[in-house]
């Protein structure tokens, strides 16, 4: 992986694929590279590093019309190096392949080929696929790749070019995403909706195990076995505005302060606010169905589990059945007791990542329903679950997750909501104290982002700082356990994140003068407690900065620092603690000189286990 952008037409090939790689780079990359087809060769250029380096390469490469493909490449098999950095080539050099996922039975596959006398010059997975195509290529690309599909196990998206069939691109994808953007005399194709918005807004999303011909005129679509198929042009309506920076210096501090908006959207036609009710009118699941249920299995990763996180909790006290929350990675192999009175709510911010996907069509064989929630329509998740809820966040760039958490949270509070509603497990006072709070969590969370101007204040004083603990009890555990996250993916300072009564199981043997400690304190049933923790660490003469609601000045005066958020009801606090802790995380790793928004060895969709 990470990213693929291809063109054939009449345009400038090279300037239209580099500039679609550019919108990519969020993804995460260590190396770029690029084919076309020229005067009957194929014609690569590679490098490690950024795209800027290969933009420099080719500057003055004013190459018109034919077909050319370019891949961002984050290392799986090999290290980065230009050799490893797609495309790869067959030996004839006559095939360039660029390909996202793992062929995971790569060696076999080329243990095979070396024996057929083919020589590879990589150490990657991707570059048994050239080799593969070469032994069956007749001059039909597309038979060629279709007849080399059954041997690939794994994931992939991939993209072909023949010099001998210059002015066609050829497709294939299974369990890794890829569209193609249609044009008037010109076609394009893409891992990701977001590198097409200023060429085109009508897609073709190829689903798994599904072929594309792609040539200027025509795309013509088949399955793995032949058959041909039809589909339907997906018309995409986001502003391409919504994915630039739109004079915020960076992707992450835009898109924390574009959650107030975010909540708003997640709402929008989820609540009537009339009758005081949630309503998912997406969803099929209903009252029969939800009494059926005897436990609920909340499945994800990194960020999105520490919103699953949140929603046992919520889910458990609403709903008064058992919650299990399992990160994704994990689910498959602990040999997990799933059956038809299970849900399985699977959550991923792309709907593409690798090891959410496996947990979903696992729990859909074993006869769970599953409930997808993404940000992203067209996705696996969005088409395979079977009811989806939209986060509606709209793009998000950064490799850290900031709204498309909080949008999360949103959603996995409605869906509580919403099912309590239906059982009749939520009394209705209740209901409608909870739905009053919700429709202010917006003007909330844009309050709550007036901690930044604070934040700003002392981040200097954590620059040089090697480790911080975060501590919480309760709701502020999850918390506790994102914003260490965001700390770590963006600034590399060891952040761990502890429930603040294990402090005396372990932890404390790790706190001493100096060392910083971020302390939530806002559940009010566990306050007393919690300012108890508080206090063990100050009295070992560690750094305590304290998130805590307005108007208790109490912990203030046990503390360093003290970060204030709005009061609302202590189910929502985790939406508006998350933000002092994005912006904490964001502003140290500014002033520690990190590049925020593509931070080292990590992509923004993992596609591969």
């Amino acid at each position: 992986m990470c990213g693929i952008m291809g063109y054939v037409g009449s345009g400038e090939t090279v300037s239209i694929i580099l500039d679609g790689l550019e919108k990519l780079e969020y993804r995460g990359y260590d190396s770029v590279g690029l084919a076309t087809v020229e005067r009957g060769r194929i014609k690569t250029q590679k490098t490690v590093g950024r795209l800027a380096a290969l933009r420099k390469m080719l500057a003055g490469n004013g190459k018109r019309g034919g077909a050319g493909i370019g891949h961002t490449r984050w290392a799986t098999h090999g290290r980065p190096s230009e050799r490893n950095a797609h495309p790869h080539l067959d030996c004839n050099q006559r095939l360039a392949v660029v390909h996202n996922g793992i062929i995971e039975n790569y060696q076999e596959l080329r243990e095979q080929l070396q024996k057929k006398g083919h020589i590879f010059i990589s150490e990657t997975d991707t570059e048994v696929v050239a080799h593969l195509i070469e032994d069956y290529y007749k001059g039909d690309l597309l038979a060629a790749v279709r007849r080399i599909l059954g041997q690939l196990k794994g994931s992939y998206a991939l993209a072909v070019l023949s010099a001998d069939e210059p002015g066609k691109i050829v497709v294939a994808r299974k369990s890794s995403p890829l569209v193609i953007g249609l044009g008037t005399g010109e076609n394009y194709i893409a891992s990701d909706i977001t590198a097409l918005l200023d060429k085109t807004r009508d897609l073709f999303i190829l689903d798994d195990n599904e072929l594309a011909e792609v040539t200027p005129a025509a795309v013509r679509l088949t399955k793995a076995d032949g058959t041909e198929v039809t589909k339907e042009v997906f018309r995409v309506e986001w502003d391409a505005v919504t994915a630039e920076k739109n004079g915020y210096e960076d992707f992450m501090r835009k898109e924390i302060h574009e959650q107030p908006q975010a909540l708003q959207e997640t709402l929008a036609g989820r609540v009537d606010w009339e009758k005081g009710t949630v309503v998912f009118p997406e969803l099929k699941i209903g009252r029969d169905d939800l009494s059926a249920i005897r436990r609920i299995h909340l499945v994800a990763c990194g960020t999105a589990y520490h919103a699953g996180v949140v929603g046992k909790y919520i889910f458990e006290r609403l709903l008064r059945l058992p919650v299990e929350v399992d990160l994704a990675s994990e689910y498959r192999y602990r040999q997990a007791i799933i059956g038809p009175d299970v849900l399985t709510i699977v959550i991923s911010q792309s709907g593409e990542t690798a090891d959410t996907l496996a947990a979903l069509r696992l729990s859909q064989a074993k006869g769970s329903r599953v409930l997808g929630i993404t940000n992203v329509i067209g996705s696996s998740v969005a088409r395979e679950a079977d009811e989806v809820i939209l986060t509606q966040a709209g793009p998000e760039i950064a490799v850290a997750s900031t709204k498309a958490y909080t949008t999360q949270l949103l959603s996995l509070y409605l869906l509580g909501i919403y099912f309590a509603q239906e059982l009749g497990t939520l009394e209705e006072a209740l209901r409608q104290q909870l739905l009053t709070e919700v429709k202010l969590l917006p003007h909330l969370l844009e309050k709550t982002l007036a901690t930044e101007t604070k934040i700003k204040e002392f981040a200097e004083d954590f620059k040089a700082k090697e480790n911080i603990f975060f501590i919480g009890r309760g709701l502020d555990y999850p918390s506790s356990m994102e914003g260490a996250l965001k700390l770590k993916e963006i600034s590399y300072i060891n952040a761990q994140a502890y429930a603040a009564g294990e402090l005396k199981h372990g932890t404390l043997a790790l706190i001493e003068e100096g060392v910083p400690v971020f302390a939530l304190a806002t559940q009010p049933d566990l306050y007393e407690k919690m300012l108890s923790n508080i206090k063990e660490v100050k009295a070992r003469e560690a750094t305590v900065v304290a998130l805590v609601s307005a108007g208790d000045y109490k912990t203030e005066k046990s503390v360093d620092y003290a970060l204030y958020i709005p009061k609302t009801h202590p189910f929502f606090t985790p939406i508006l603690a998350v933000v002092p802790l994005q912006l904490f995380a964001y502003h140290v790793a500014k002033v520690r000189g990190c590049d925020v928004d593509k931070p080292r060895n990590l992509a923004k969709s993992v596609t591969v286990e």
